[in-house]
């Protein structure tokens, strides 16, 4: 069997197409059980503007780093809009260090999936075309 080795730029189009499947099944799982969503995450609903704030973080974000990530996987597309998506995604596990010093760190699923954004979003990072401070 032959071993296939990919490029920087696959593995990085790679990743960014698995985070838009990601991101896109979060937000219709959101959308599909907000209250079995949220209560996985932590959270309990309470009235329109709970769960307005619930779409808007959950389904709206969500969707909209969905879409970032699959604009970036595109092989002409300026690296910026990968370290756009990698910052999306570090944001997420750098609010939860911040509460961490208040609460303390999440855990069961929720700290899962702390993990997982933050190794996507490192790796995104990491896997940045060389050379190249700014895009075009």
């Amino acid at each position: 069997m032959a071993a296939v080795i990919l490029s920087r730029a696959a593995l990085r189009g790679q990743l960014l197409k698995l985070v838009a499947i990601a991101s896109s099944l979060a937000a219709l799982a959101a959308m599909l059980d907000p209250d079995r969503f949220a209560a996985g995450m932590g959270l309990f609903l309470v009235g329109v503007n709970g769960y307005s704030q619930f779409y808007a973080i959950y389904v709206g974000i969500r969707l909209a780093t969905a879409y970032l990530a699959l604009k970036a996987s595109a092989p002409d597309a300026p690296a910026v809009l990968g370290d756009v998506t990698a910052l999306f995604l570090l944001a997420q596990p750098a609010g939860r260090l911040v509460a961490a010093f208040a609460i303390g760190l999440p855990s069961g699923l929720l700290l899962a999936v702390c993990g997982v954004e933050l190794l996507a979003g490192l790796s995104l990072l990491a896997l940045r075309p060389r050379g190249k401070i700014a895009s075009p």
